[in-house]
C-alpha cells in the first residue's frame, strides 16, 4: 500500500526503501537541491540513475539568452547528452547568466543523459511535467474565485487527504 505523506520526508524515504524498487532505479529531478538530498537516501538495489529533468535543463539554458544561434546549438548538444562541448560554447562570454549556467552543467553534469536515446528507446521519462502539472492543478484550485480555500488551512487539508488516502482517518 503506498503511503501518502506531507513534509514528512523522513517517512517517505523509510517507505520507500521498504519497497521493492526497479534495477536501475531511474530518479528524476529538477535542479533544487532538496529533490537530489532526498533521492540521495534512497537504497537502490544495484543501480540508481538520476535524471535531469529535460524541460528545467533547456529553460535553464535559455535564461543565458543572447545568441539565438549558439542557444539552439546548445539545445542541440545537451539533447545529446554531451556537457562539455555546451560549457565550451559558452566559456568565453563573460555574462552572469553564461557562467551560471557552466556551473549548473558542472553541478548536475552527472545527471544530464543523452535524452535523445533514451526518449527514442524508451528507457525512462526525461520530463517530471505529470507532478508538476498536478501541482499546479492544486495552486489554481487554491486561487478559484469564491473557494472556500484559504492559504493558512493547507497544510490541514493535505494533511487530512495524507490520512485518508493511507486509512488511517
Amino acid at each position: 500500500m503506498t503511503k501518502a505523506t506531507f513534509r514528512e520526508n523522513e517517512v517517505l524515504i523509510e517507505w520507500v526503501n521498504r519497497q521493492e524498487l526497479s534495477d536501475p532505479l531511474t530518479c528524476l529531478g529538477d535542479g533544487h537541491p532538496g529533490i537530489w538530498k532526498i533521492i540521495g537516501q534512497i537504497e537502490a538495489p544495484v543501480e540508481k540513475r538520476e535524471v535531469l529533468d529535460w524541460f528545467h535543463l533547456v529553460e535553464n539554458l535559455y535564461k543565458v539568452g543572447g545568441s539565438q544561434k549558439r542557444i539552439q546549438e546548445a539545445e542541440s548538444l545537451l539533447w545529446n547528452g554531451k556537457v562539455e562541448e555546451t560549457i565550451a560554447l559558452f566559456s568565453s562570454l563573460s555574462k552572469k547568466q553564461a557562467e551560471n549556467f557552466c556551473n549548473y552543467l558542472r553541478e548536475h553534469c552527472h545527471r544530464i543523459i543523452d535524452y535523445s536515446y533514451f526518449q527514442e528507446n524508451e528507457i525512462c521519462s526525461i520530463g517530471s511535467g505529470a507532478v508538476e502539472s498536478t501541482i499546479k492543478q492544486i495552486d489554481r484550485r487554491l486561487k478559484i474565485s469564491g473557494a472556500q480555500w484559504n492559504e493558512r488551512n493547507v497544510p490541514q487539508v493535505l494533511k487530512l487527504r495524507c490520512a485518508y488516502l493511507n486509512g488511517t482517518l
